[in-house]
């Protein structure tokens, strides 16, 4: 992040530029993101009620186990949500939009109190033909839990400023 302060008024906010731009994202970079995060019985809940998906190894622990789970099986929507947010700092916090996933594989199962890490790499980049001050990026994300077994890889595209 990069600190500005208007030379006139020395008394001004500062203003922090947040995110990278295209120029940063050079092939082959990889992205150690620094964020982690527990998931809780709770949020698993809250997030299949809300987006009424209503599967029962989300919700019912006796079902999820009778069909050979260890516990609630945590809603893979909310898996991918939570490791694409834990990639956004390091990847499109600088603005941009969102072109799209593809390749999403689901990996290990999540379940409550597993803590999730992610990890993106960029594997394309190229100048965009119709917006001049801007580039596309696509990265490869990996989502792995507290014993780093990948519980979710995808690729991602973004426009990115210049």
């Amino acid at each position: 992040m990069a600190a500005t302060r208007n030379p006139i008024d020395q008394n001004s906010a500062i203003l922090l530029v947040k995110g990278h731009r295209y120029e940063d994202f050079k092939v082959g970079r990889v992205f150690e993101h620094s964020q982690q995060k527990t998931i809780l019985d709770s949020e698993n809940a809250l997030f299949t009620t809300l987006t009424l998906h209503y599967n029962p190894i989300y919700l019912d622990r006796t079902r999820a186990v009778s069909l050979g789970n260890r516990d609630i099986v945590i809603n893979p929507l909310l898996v991918f949500n939570l490791v694409f947010g834990l990639s956004v700092e390091d990847l499109s916090e600088g603005g941009g939009p969102f072109l799209g996933i593809e390749n999403l594989e689901y990996g290990a199962r999540v379940f409550s109190g597993d803590t999730l890490r992610a990890r993106s790499t960029v594997i394309a980049a190229r100048l965009s033909r119709k917006h001049d001050s801007y580039g596309i990026v696509t990265w490869e994300t990996e989502g792995f839990n507290q014993v780093d077994e990948r519980v979710i890889k995808y690729r991602r595209s973004n426009l990115v400023k210049r």
